[in-house]
């Protein structure tokens, strides 16, 4: 255990923003890591707008999928806590935020549960387009101090088998 938490926080510093870094590439890193998630209500109220009982039946599904999958990281929150980078003094935060569980991101779980949803559903476009908006956010949240790389990879887990659940 002690081995992979010592990779989580080395892959985190590779990753992780520096005062050295360009100011305008930490203040995208802080736009992406605070805004794109506003993406994934966006593509989910198209695809409702876009008509069709076919396409609204999958908006409610990512909806559900969604909202199962961040009620099993609030589960996991009360069980295990796992502190932020910057609750243990590790690399560099440029984003403030309550030194709650970190493990897993919601931000991440949310956007993988509609690309999950989405891909499934044979939605390719718009699954791609979630995930690049995912990847993009798990990515910044990284940068900008208040993620572990393993908080990701474990959102996608979450996510995955509220799919599966759901």
């Amino acid at each position: 255990m002690e081995t992979l938490e010592a990779l989580n926080q080395t892959i985190f510093l590779v990753l992780n923003a520096t005062p050295a870094t360009p100011h305008w590439l930490i203040g995208m890193g802080v736009i992406i890591a605070n805004y794109a998630i506003w993406a994934a209500p966006v593509i989910l109220v198209c695809l409702w707008l876009a008509g069709g009982d076919e396409r609204r039946e999958m908006a409610l599904r990512a909806c559900f999928v969604g909202f199962l999958a961040l009620g099993i990281n609030q589960l996991i929150g009360m069980v295990w806590y796992h502190p932020r980078p910057f609750a243990i003094g590790i690399g560099h935060a440029f984003l403030a935020h309550a030194p709650d569980s970190s493990f897993p991101s919601d931000h991440a779980t949310l956007l993988s549960a509609i690309s999950f949803t989405l891909f499934y559903a044979g939605k390719r476009r718009l699954g791609l387009l979630a995930l690049i908006v995912d990847i993009a956010v798990a990515w910044a949240r990284l940068f900008v101090g208040v993620h572990f790389p393993f908080d990701m990879i474990g959102a996608a887990i979450v996510a995955w088998i509220a799919y599966m659940l759901g």
